[in-house]
This record gives C-alpha cells, structure tokens and sequence, in this order.
C-alpha cells in the first residue's frame, strides 16, 4: 500500500514536470515567433517611412523651387518699375536742364540790353549835367548883375525879404488872436453858466440834514420795562457799552436813541432791535451784542463802499480807501450826509468834464475822493483836503487826482484842470438851500472836543458826551486807575474843560472804574 502511494505521487511529480517544461518551451517557441513576426513590421515600417519621407522631400523640393521662382518673377517686376520711374526722372531732369539753359540765354539778353540803356543813360547825365553848369554860371551872373543893381548880396535880401513876411505873419496873427480873445470874452461867461446850469440839472440829489437823535420803535410799552431792566441795570449797561442817551418817556411806541456821532446811534439801533428780538435782555447778553453789532457795521462799512464804487463805475480802488468811502455815509458835514456830497460831487464832476472835453472818469474819481481827509481814524491837525491828498497819495491814487482832492479848497496850487471842476462842484453841492446847518457843524464839534479831552488822559478806556454835551461819562481801566485817582482824573477833566472850552450850562464829569473777575470753566 505504501509502495502504491509512493508510485502514485512519484508519477503526479513526473507529470507536473512534463507540465512544467511543455509550458516552458511553449513560451519560447511563442517569444520567437513573437519577436520574428515584430522585426518584419517594423522592417516593413521603416522602409514606408523612408518612402514616404523621400516623397515629402521631393514635395517640398519642388514647392521651394515653385516659390523661388515666383519671388524672382515679383523682384524683376519691382526692378522693371524702378527702372521706368527712373528714366522717366531723367527725362524730367533733361527737360529742365534744357528749359535753364533757355531761361540762361533770355537773362543774358535783357543784361545786355540794360547794359545798353545804362550807358545810354550815362551818356544823357553827362550832357544834362553840361546844361547845368552852364545854368548855373549864368544864373551867378545874373545874380551877381542883380547885386550890382540893388546894392545889396543875395544873403541880404533873402534876410529882409524873411524878416518882412515874419512881419506880415505876425500882425495878422495878433489880429486873429485879438478877435479870438474878444468873442471868448463875449461867449466865455455865456457858456461856463450854461455848463454849470446844464450839470446841475442833470443831477438831482435827495437832501436829507441828519441830526443827533434816532427814534427805535416798540410793538407795546411793555418792553419799555425790560429794556429798562431791575433797577436801570440794562439801560446802564446799553449806554455804557455804546456810548449813547437812551430816553424812555411818555413816548408811545418809541425810545428816543440821542448821540452826535451816527455810528454809535446805528450801533445802539441794531443792537436794541437784536435784544428785543432775541427776548433776552441782561447786562452780559447786552455786551455781547453790542460787540457783534460793531463788527457787523464794520463790514458793513466795506459793503457800502464797494457798492458805492460800483455804482459810480469807479474801478480800482485800494481796499483801505474803499473802508473810507463806506464811512462817509455815518459822517456829515455841516449837516450834509458826506456820502451823498461825495456822490453828487462825483456824478456832477464827469458831467461837467464831459462837456468841457475832459477825462470823465477821472474827474468822476476825483469829486468821490475830495473829502475823504474829514473821516480818518486819527484825525490828525490838519486841513482835510491836505489830509485828503496824503491819504491818496498813500494808497496809490494818480498825482491829477491828489492835486485836486488837496486845491479844493485852495491849500495847495492847481496843477491839473481836474482840480477846479472839482472846486467848482463842491460849492455847488454844498450851496444848494438847505443843504448845510453850520449850527450842527458846530455843536458836533463842540461834542467831539469833549470827548477827545477826556481820551487824552492816561488810563482813559472811553469817554462818551450824552444829553447834548451836558455831561461826559469817562470809563478807566481798573487796572491803571485806582479809585482815588478816579476822583483826581474827574477833578481834572471837569477843571480842564473850564478853563479851555466855550460851552452853554454847565457840564457834569462821571468817571466809571469797574472791576471784573472773569474765569472760564472748561
């Protein structure tokens, strides 16, 4: 049984082998078959690709050859057209050269012939200038009989025959210019009237004579009370931070705002209409006001000078001179508003230079100009056309124009005709009826004199004259005045004005120190 079992599995190993080895050889007789099959393709492969790359290369031979000779044929095509354009160039280039030459000969021609006429006119100077000498020799002859016969040379005669026709001249000059003189004398005064008349009529001013009081209207009599204040607190404080009388009285509807200068009235109007619009009404509040007013009239100021000059067609002006223009509508003189002289003067100037034939505009600029010494902010001691003319020429105006705002009133000499039309339109601005109150020249006068009396003292703040100069309200600086030099300071402005000033009544001095602690809280 073993032995069985043994040639059993001897026979199954000896099939597997012959397995084994059949499979092997199998794979090799496949591998070869395999790779003899492969060299045959791809030897037949290659010699397709070797064909196939001789006939691409034949292909692209001829192409090359195709497209060289069609280059060639394009290249002798360009070269044929050069070769036209060239010789057709030539041909242009001969045709001119041939058509020079022509032109060459025809100059060469006419030079001869100028050359011809030019000597033939030489030859003709030659015997003209023979005719000439013999003229000449026989007109020294005949001058020279001429001598012989007068007695005198030819210089002499030619000396008193000029010096007769200057004679002649002169008396029928002198006798033109007599009859001149005579007509201008006859015709002269006939037509500066008619001038004056004409410029007069063409300008129509409104007269309007300022005075010292301004009237503030109230809706009821109740703001009476507050404007008043607790104990005149409020109307203290609005007469001591502008500088003007308010009355309240019986009035109905109204307080009565009293003051020499208009500034201050104007600036005391708005800022009670300010105050009682607004409703709050109380010391600080009113300082504050007060305050803004003034700087809001001071713009105010440069508006109405800016359009002053506008309306007037007067360009150019420097700024500072256009801030004086606008202060002369819060000035008067003699009563007169100064703005409105000033405009009249203006507009009556260029009428009046237009029709004598001179520069409008200038004289124009001139008359609005010729008072602007009576509004400085210094007021210095001197005439206000010299004062005027310094203030013009500071700020750039033409000399013609300074000449006539500083001769208005004859302090300098005329240099310019400007400058008597513009003499000539001031008095009759200023002599119009009504035009001018010398009582209220005076009295502002009087009133300025007490205030700049006051101001001329050390640690004097402000000074205000109220209730028409009966009494002047003095306010000091705390820090430099103490109180018993206020009582010395009022001691010496009241006796200063006694023994320097004119005035009617007597004259009451208040002197104002007021101490103020002011912090802020942050």
């Amino acid at each position: 049984m073993w032995v069985f079992n043994f040639k059993l599995k001897t026979m199954n190993s000896i099939l597997i082998l012959m397995t084994l080895t059949g499979v092997l050889v199998g794979g090799v007789l496949a591998y070869l078959v395999i790779s003899y099959n492969s060299k045959k393709q791809s030897n037949s492969i290659i010699s397709e690709a070797k064909k196939e790359a001789e006939q691409i290369k034949k292909d692209k031979i001829l192409q090359a050859k195709e497209k060289f000779i069609e280059l060639k044929s394009e290249h002798e095509k360009v070269i044929n057209q050069r070769n036209q354009k060239l010789a057709h160039s030539e041909s242009r280039v001969k045709e001119k050269e041939s058509k020079l030459s022509q032109k060459i000969n025809h100059v060469s021609n006419k030079e001869k012939k100028l050359d011809e006429i030019r000597n033939s006119i030489s030859r003709q100077l030659d015997v003209l200038k023979q005719k000439e000498d013999k003229s000449n020799k026989m007109l020294e002859k005949q001058i020279e009989a001429l001598e012989a016969i007068s007695g005198l040379s030819a210089s002499e005669a030619k000396e008193e025959l000029v010096q007769a026709l200057k004679d002649e001249a002169k008396t029928k000059s002198l006798a033109y210019a007599q009859e001149i003189v005579e007509e201008a004398k006859l015709t002269a005064s006939k037509d500066a009237k008619k001038i004056v008349i004409q410029t007069i009529q063409r300008v129509a001013t409104e007269q309007a004579i300022e005075n010292s009081v301004s009237v503030f209207n109230i809706d009821s009599d109740d703001v009476k009370g507050r404007i008043i204040g607790r104990e005149g607190r409020n109307i203290r404080s609005l007469e001591a931070a502008t500088g003007v009388e308010i009355i309240v009285d019986d009035t109905p509807d109204a307080i009565l705002l009293s003051c020499f200068d208009p500034v201050r009235r104007e600036v005391a109007l708005l800022a009670l209409h300010k105050l009682v619009t607004d409703g709050r009404i109380h010391p600080a509040r009113i300082e504050e006001v007060v305050k803004k007013t003034r700087k809001h009239i001071e713009e105010e100021i440069i508006d109405i000078g800016k359009r002053t000059s506008i309306d007037l067609g007067i360009h150019g002006l420097h700024p500072e001179m256009i801030r004086i223009v606008g202060r002369m509508k819060y000035r008067s003189s003699y009563g007169q508003n100064l703005l409105q002289h000033s405009r009249e003067v203006a507009n009556m100037c260029a009428t009046m230079a237009s029709e004598l034939g001179l520069n409008p505009k200038a004289a124009k600029r001139a008359g609005l100009l010729h008072d602007i010494g009576k509004v400085p902010d210094d007021e210095p001691e001197l005439p206000h056309a010299i004062l005027g003319m310094k203030l013009a020429q500071k700020y750039g105006e033409k000399e013609h124009i300074c000449n006539a705002i500083g001769a208005h009133h004859d302090e300098i000499e005329m240099t310019s005709m400007i400058s008597p039309i513009v003499q000539v339109c001031d008095a009759i601005s200023g002599s119009r009826p009504g035009a001018r109150r010398e009582i209220v020249e005076s009295y502002i006068k009087r009133i300025k004199e007490l205030e700049d009396t006051a101001l001329a003292y050390p640690g004097v703040l402000k000074s205000y004259a109220i209730q028409a100069g009966r009494e002047l309200r003095v306010v000091v600086e705390s820090e430099k005045v103490t109180d018993t030099d206020a009582e010395k300071l009022s001691f010496e402005i009241s006796q200063k004005i006694e023994t320097e000033m004119t005035y009617p009544g007597q004259v009451k001095v208040t002197v104002i120190r007021e101490t103020r602690a002011v912090n802020f809280a942050k």
